[in-house]
C-alpha cells in the first residue's frame, strides 16, 4: 500500500527500495505484535477458560502445569505479519501473493485444528488434516508452476551447473516441500520459544537468499538462478521476523501463550514455499536442520516401536527426550537457536562454494 501511495503517487523515491520497506515492515509487524499481544492473550484466556485448557497428553508430565497457558497464539503472529505485508509489500508481485495465500490457507487448517482441540482434545482427524494440507498445497503448487517466471529446473548446492528439469513433476515436489515443512515446524513447536527461534533464523537466511536471487548481477556472480520479482519476498520475510520477534516477546520462557497449529502449520508452509520460489530447496534442509531432526526423531521412534517394540528415545520429538534426561527447558531452547545460527552460516556459505 505504501509503495503505491508514496512512490507511485507522491513520487517519494525511497519507498521503491526493498531494503527500506523491509526494515519498516519488520518494525511495523513487531509493534503490531507488542500492542495487540496483551489483548490477544486476554481473549484467548477467556475463551480457553470457557472451553477448558489443552496440553497434548504425549508430553512430559510437567507440561500439564501449562494447561492454563492459552494456545492459538499464532493468531497474533499471522495477523501482525499479514497487516505489515499489506502496508509494505508490493501487492502486484505474484510471488508475494502466493506466499500470502499459503500463509492464510494453512492458518485456516491450524486454527480449525486448535479450535476443535479445545472442544474434544483430539482436534481434526489426522486423515482430514492431511487431506486439507494436500489440497491447499496442490493448489499453491499449481499457482507456482503456471507462473511464467518459474523455472522447473531443480538446482543443487555446491554445483554451478548441475540441474534436473522436473517438468510437471515439480508440482508433487512442491507439495512435498510445503506439507513436509509445515508438519516439521509443527512437530518442533513443543517448548517455550523452541519453534519461533529457528523460524526467525531461517527467515533471515532466506531474506539474504531472496535478495540475491532477485538481483540479476548478484545472481550471476554467485551462479544462482535469477528469478524476476523474487527480491520482493525479502520484504515479506522481514515482516515475518518482526511479527516473530513480537510473538517471542510473549512466548519466551515461561510462555504467556503458545503458538499452536494456528501458527506452526502456517509459518512452516510459508518457509517451504519461499525455499521453492527462490530455487534453494536443499538449503532449507540445512538451515532448517532442527526441523529435519525433530521429524526424523518421530519417524525413527515410530518405526522402532512398531518393528521391535522398543523406543530409541525416552520420548519423541527429540526435544522431549532431552527434557526427560534432565536438561532444563530454557537451555534446550537456547542451544537449538545456537545450532540453527551455525546451520544458517553453513547454508549461506554454500552460495559461494560452487
Amino acid at each position: 500500500m505504501f509503495y503505491y501511495l508514496f512512490y507511485e503517487v507522491l513520487d517519494i523515491n525511497i519507498f521503491k527500495y526493498i531494503t527500506f520497506r523491509g526494515f519498516y515492515a519488520l518494525i511495523t509487524a513487531f509493534l503490531i505484535s507488542i500492542l495487540l499481544g496483551p489483548y490477544i492473550i486476554k481473549i484467548l484466556k477467556r475463551h480457553q477458560k470457557k472451553e477448558g485448557g489443552y496440553v497434548r497428553e504425549d508430553t512430559p508430565e510437567r507440561h500439564q502445569q501449562k494447561k492454563n497457558t492459552p494456545t492459538m497464539g499464532g493468531i497474533l503472529l499471522i495477523v501482525s505479519v499479514f497487516l505489515s505485508s499489506l502496508l509494505w509489500c508490493r501487492l502486484d508481485n505474484l510471488w508475494v501473493l502466493i506466499i500470502l495465500i499459503t500463509m492464510l490457507a494453512f492458518f485456516f487448517i491450524g486454527y480449525l485444528d486448535d479450535y476443535i482441540k479445545l472442544k474434544n482434545k483430539t482436534g481434526l482427524r489426522s486423515k482430514t488434516k492431511f487431506l486439507l494440507q494436500l489440497a491447499f498445497a496442490t493448489f499453491i503448487a499449481t499457482l507456482i508452476y503456471i507462473n511464467p517466471f518459474f523455472d522447473t529446473n531443480l538446482y543443487f548446492p555446491f554445483f554451478k551447473s548441475l540441474t534436473i528439469d522436473l517438468g510437471i513433476l515439480y508440482i508433487p515436489f512442491i507439495v512435498f516441500m510445503i506439507v513436509g515443512t509445515s508438519n516439521a515446524v509443527n512437530l518442533t513447536d513443543g517448548l517455550d520459544g523452541l519453534a519461533i527461534g529457528p523460524t526467525l533464523i531461517t527467515a533471515a537466511t532466506y531474506i539474504y537468499i531472496s535478495y540475491i536471487v532477485g538481483n540479476f548481477i548478484l545472481a550471476k556472480y554467485l551462479y544462482v538462478p535469477y528469478i524476476y520479482g523474487v527480491g520482493e519476498i525479502s520484504v515479506f520475510l522481514m515482516a515475518l521476523i518482526g511479527g516473530g520477534l513480537g510473538f517471542l516477546w510473549f512466548n519466551s520462557f515461561p510462555a504467556e501463550m503458545f503458538m499452536g497449529d494456528t501458527g506452526s502449520l502456517s509459518i512452516g508452509a510459508v518457509l517451504g514455499v519461499v525455499a521453492v520460489i527462490t530455487k534453494q530447496e536443499f538449503l532449507l534442509a540445512i538451515v532448517g536442520g532442527i526441523f529435519v531432526l525433530e521429524t526424523v526423531s518421530v519417524i525413527l521412534q515410530v518405526l522402532s516401536f512398531k518393528t521391535t517394540r522398543k523406543r530409541i528415545f525416552k520420548m519423541a520429538p527429540i526435544h522431549h527426550h532431552f527434557e526427560l534426561i534432565g536438561i532444563p527447558e530454557p537451555k534446550i531452547v537456547v542451544r537449538v537457536w545456537i545450532i540453527t545460527i551455525i546451520l544458517a552460516i553453513i547454508a549461506i556459505s554454500t552460495l559461494k562454494i560452487r
